[in-house]
C-alpha cells in the first residue's frame, strides 16, 4: 500500500503510472529533473512499489555502437514479453540529438510499442557520464512496472565509470580498431565491467581486440573462488549478431548476484550513493543560502585576518548550517 501524498496530483500520477501509461510516467521524470516541491512526495509514493527491476548500465567510448546494442537489445527483452525502460543521458539537451534517444532515430521500432519506455535525459554538465536525477528517473521505471531499466551513458570517455554504481550489471562496449582497449584501461572501464562486448566484430581486428582486451583483464585480475568473472563477447549489434549471448551472460550474472548477495550489496551502495548527493545537493543549496548572507563572508574574513584556519572555518560554516 502506497503512503498517503498530500497533493491529489501525485496519487493520480503515481497510479497512472502503476498503470502503465506513458504520459504519467513522464510527468514524474519531469519532476525529478525539475527539482519540483512536488518531488519528496512522488519519492515516497513509489517507494513501496520499486526493487524489482533488471538495472543494466552500457558504457564505452563514442563509436562503440552503444545505441545500436541498446536498440538491439531492447528487441531481444521485448521477445520475451519484458517491459522495457530505457534512459539515455544526453550531454547538451535532452533534445538536442546528441545521445540515442534525442530525436529517436534509431529507436522507432519501438516507439509506438506501449511496452517500451523511452526517455533522453540532459546531463546538465554533471560529469561521470550519468545526469544527477537519473537515479531518481530510475526509481520512476522500476516502480511502473518496468521489467528491466537500460541506462546508457553520454558516451564521453573517462567519466563513464559512474554507471557501474547505477546498475546491478555494468556492460562495456569496444569496437575494433579504435584503440578501445588501451582507452578503456586509461579510462578505468575495465575495472567496473561485468560483460565486456566487442561489436562491429565482422569489421578486421575483432581478434586482435578480444585478445588485448583479455590480456589487459588478466593483468589485474585478483579474483577468489566463487567470484564473478567477466565474459568477453563479440556482437554485431545492427543485424542483432551475438545479442542472444549478451542476454545469456546477462542472466548468468543476474542469478550469480542473487547467489552470492552481491545484488543486495551492490543496491545497498546504490541507495547510500543515492542519499548522500541527496544530502550533499541539500547542503550547498545551504551554504549557497548563506554565502548570499553574511556568515559565509564572516568565516572567510576570519581566516583571511590569521584568527582561524580553514578547517576550523568550515567546522563553524557546517555547524551554521545543520543548526537551522
Amino acid at each position: 500500500m502506497s503512503p498517503p501524498t498530500g497533493s491529489p496530483e501525485v496519487a493520480e500520477l503515481v497510479a497512472r503510472a502503476r498503470e502503465g501509461n506513458a504520459r504519467s510516467v513522464a510527468r514524474l521524470i519531469s519532476l525529478v529533473e525539475d527539482a519540483s516541491p512536488l518531488l519528496r512526495e512522488a519519492m515516497a509514493a513509489l517507494v513501496p512499489h520499486g526493487g524489482n527491476a533488471v538495472v543494466v548500465g552500457l558504457t564505452g567510448a563514442p563509436g562503440v555502437g552503444k545505441s545500436t546494442t541498446t536498440n538491439a537489445l531492447v528487441a531481444a527483452y521485448r521477445g520475451r514479453s519484458r517491459r522495457v525502460g530505457v534512459l539515455a543521458v544526453d550531454p547538451s539537451s535532452p533534445f538536442s540529438g546528441g545521445a540515442l534517444l534525442g530525436d529517436r532515430v534509431r529507436m522507432q521500432d519501438h516507439a509506438t510499442d506501449q511496452g517500451v519506455y523511452i526517455r533522453s535525459m540532459a546531463s546538465r554538465g554533471h560529469l561521470g557520464g550519468l545526469a544527477w536525477s537519473t537515479p531518481q528517473a530510475l526509481r520512476v521505471l522500476d516502480a511502473a512496472g518496468c521489467d528491466v531499466v537500460l541506462v546508457e551513458t553520454v558516451g564521453v570517455g573517462q567519466s563513464e565509470v559512474e554507471v557501474a554504481g547505477l546498475a546491478d550489471t555494468t556492460v562495456v562496449l569496444l569496437a575494433p580498431g579504435m584503440g578501445d582497449a588501451i582507452q578503456a584501461a586509461k579510462a578505468g572501464i575495465l575495472e567496473v565491467g561485468d560483460i565486456y562486448v566487442v561489436n562491429k566484430a565482422d569489421r578486421d581486428g575483432a581478434d586482435a581486440t578480444v585478445r588485448e582486451l583479455r590480456h589487459m583483464l588478466s593483468l589485474g585480475e585478483r579474483r577468489k573462488p566463487g567470484d564473478w568473472r567477466p565474459p568477453i563477447l563479440r556482437t554485431v549489434a545492427s543485424r542483432g549478431v551475438g545479442i542472444d549471448e549478451v542476454l545469456e551472460a546477462l542472466d548468468q550474472h543476474r542469478s550469480w548476484l542473487t547467489e552470492s548477495g552481491q545484488l543486495i550489496e551492490r543496491r545497498r551502495r546504490r541507495a547510500a550513493d543515492e542519499i548522500e548527493a541527496i544530502a550533499v545537493t541539500a547542503l550547498r543549496e545551504r551554504i549557497g543560502d548563506l554565502r548570499s548572507g553574511h556568515a559565509l563572508v564572516e568565516v572567510a574574513d576570519r581566516v583571511l585576518a590569521g584568527e582561524l584556519d580553514p578547517y576550523a572555518a568550515a567546522d563553524l560554516l557546517i555547524a551554521s548550517v545543520t543548526e537551522r
